[in-house]
């Protein structure tokens, strides 16, 4: 049975292959979703031949995919270019710029 290297130091990230953390976990659901459309595929009798070249050229643009990201973003870029979508562009104040530039006093003296 092979064996295959996996050392995580204190404070390091998981890594396997070059492929760090998330991308581990891509690549693995990617592989099962993969082989469960092959399965299903094959038991929906579609020709062996055409199950197979789906599955092997499925599995190898996934292969390449996840190591252009991995390569493009590293460790935590995905999750930030993810983030950023999520964040507004600029923030839109709609009170009048007189209110914005003088300081209210409205605070409660309490006795």
């Amino acid at each position: 049975m092979a064996e295959y290297p996996m050392n995580k130091g204190i404070g390091k990230p998981a890594e396997f292959k070059g492929l760090k953390s998330q991308y581990l976990f891509i690549f693995a659901g990617g592989l099962l979703a993969v082989f469960i459309v092959f399965v299903v595929m094959y038991m929906a009798d579609i020709g062996q031949w055409i199950c197979i070249g789906f599955g092997v050229s499925a599995a190898s643009a996934l292969v390449w995919m996840t190591f252009t990201l991995n390569g493009k973003y590293g460790e935590y870029g995905l999750m930030k270019s993810l983030a950023r979508r999520s964040h507004p562009k600029y923030i839109i104040s709609r009170k009048a710029i007189c209110r914005l530039l003088i300081p209210s006093n409205n605070k409660k003296k309490t006795a």
